[in-house]
């Protein structure tokens, strides 16, 4: 089989580094011998996460628009022309087939250093509501994979192709049993147990609304699992410590797959992979979209489920008053506990990775 080379370029949070990390591997599998290198923002967590799966990643010193420090944002233009030259530089010594983009800082000068040398790019556009960014490379990729219909309102349709969003293998795959996601965590099984998610970085609105209501939850004869982020980490430490072990604290979950397993209810942010995984593990889900995210593109992933009563949302701003209400009528509700599992799992797309990894090396071999 004839050698490829491909360059996954993207990242920021782990909305972003685990389905790249999910297409490398399926590129492995697709086509044993290619080689495979991953472009990241210097700084970002990508810088740490792709390498501990395997995988060589070169860093751009590229940075997004601030809007809470704007004077921060004095060098972003100096960081533009000095990212474009570095994807310039990494294109030329590495020769790729192919670039792929899923999304994040690294992305667009990779792509777009690549479409202007006549590389054949694809884009993984993971949201319902496509970014800027994605919409300008859209214009020149050779296939933009998709997750949701009607996206023709951002790419040519000719070049769309429905693959849904690609889910680490391990969470896609998993045969674990509630009981053993239990007995890892080293929790009670006779109790009903939420899992509290805010993404790889953590969700200020959830933390604070958990924080709040810890006490009535646990009146509730219920569990936590509760992923805070680095920031909010200590602060729910010292909640915990009276519960009794009822409340199990993490900064951040690599063992994701045990988690879900252990979970009955979840309390997510509304990115594009904490849905794709919530509709394969089918656990019933409370959403409360991060609002400041490019074009709100979280409430509108969200209510895509919403709306086929595969979820329940809360706002951002309303989560300290309405999370905890929600979430009580949801744990007494079974029926709809009942209804939203089975939607979810009509939902649910457990090869987007294989199906990405197929559009890369027929992009690579110009079968495109």
């Amino acid at each position: 089989m004839s050698s490829l080379r491909i360059i996954i370029a993207g990242g920021g949070t782990g909305g972003h580094i685990f389905p790249a990390v999910a297409i490398g591997h399926a590129l492995q599998r697709l086509h044993p011998g290619v080689t495979l290198l991953f472009a990241g923002a210097n700084g970002k967590m990508e810088m740490e996460k792709v390498p501990q799966e395997g995988f060589e990643i070169v860093g751009l010193d590229i940075a997004g628009f601030n809007r809470s420090h704007m004077f921060k944002n004095l060098l972003l233009p100096y960081l533009l022309l000095k990212s474009a030259w570095q994807a310039q530089r990494i294109l030329k010594s590495f020769r790729p087939d192919a670039v792929v983009g899923v999304g994040g800082y690294a992305s667009f000068p990779v792509l777009r250093a690549a479409q202007y040398r006549g590389i054949p790019t694809v884009i993984q556009e993971q949201n319902s509501f496509a970014g800027r960014s994605n919409r300008i490379l859209g214009k020149k990729a050779k296939v933009i994979c998709v997750a949701y219909a009607g996206m023709e309102r951002f790419f040519p349709e000719d070049r769309l192709v429905i693959t849904g969003n690609p889910v680490r293998r391990q969470i896609a795959q998993s045969a674990l049993t509630r009981a053993e996601g239990q007995a890892w965590l080293g929790m009670d099984a006779g109790r009903k147990t939420i899992l509290v998610i805010g993404g790889s970085l953590g969700a200020r609105a959830i933390n604070e609304a958990i924080d709040h209501a810890l006490e009535q939850l646990l009146q509730e004869d219920v569990q936590l699992i509760w992923q805070t982020g680095r920031l909010y980490y200590e602060q729910a430490q010292k909640r915990a410590a009276a519960s009794g072990g009822r409340v199990k604290v993490f900064d951040f979950i690599r063992e994701m797959d045990y988690a879900y397993a252990a979970a009955d209810i979840v309390v997510s942010r509304a990115g594009a992979l904490a849905i794709a995984e919530l509709c394969i593990v089918a656990r019933p889900v409370i959403f409360v979209p991060y609002p400041f995210a490019a074009e709100d593109h979280q409430t509108s992933n969200a209510m895509a489920l919403v709306e086929h009563n595969a979820a329940m949302l809360v706002k951002d701003n309303e989560a300290d008053s309405e999370l905890f209400r929600k979430l009580k009528h949801l744990l007494h509700d079974n029926t709809m506990q009942e209804v939203m599992i089975s939607n979810l799992k009509h939902m649910a797309v457990r090869d987007a990775d294989e199906q990405i990894a197929g559009q890369v090396i027929r992009a690579a071999k110009r079968d495109i």
